[in-house]
């Protein structure tokens, strides 16, 4: 079964930098894009970054300029590099698979990240 594992989440002051991985544990076929997504505390969870297979990506508006959404296709994982971290990025941050053959959808267990003042 195919399973996302979530890794690299942690506690960093303002201004820091986290980098989060997402690796597909198992074959997934026919992958159109990756994402990630996160959810703070009383918020409903939010798109962060898209990548397609192309490569192309996109970015909610708060993230701009600070995160980088990539992935390594031959190691079935997607990243995204944070940076200039701030109070407001602390949530629970989600990694998601589509794939439109079926079509699937996979999540990550989710990561927390938290920054302090």
């Amino acid at each position: 079964q195919v399973q996302l594992v979530e890794s690299g989440g942690g506690l960093v002051q303002t201004g820091g930098s986290l980098r989060l991985s997402c690796a597909a544990r198992g074959s997934i076929y026919g992958i159109d894009s990756m994402r990630w997504y996160r959810q703070a505390p009383g918020k409903q969870r939010e798109l962060v970054a898209h990548i397609h297979i192309t490569g192309t990506t996109n970015y909610a508006d708060f993230v701009k300029g600070r995160f980088v959404i990539s992935r390594d296709t031959a190691k079935n994982t997607v990243y995204l590099q944070m940076g200039s971290l701030k109070p407001e990025d602390t949530a629970v941050y989600y990694c998601n698979v589509w794939a439109p053959i079926g079509p699937k959808e996979y999540w990550g267990q989710g990561t927390q990240v938290t920054v302090s003042a």
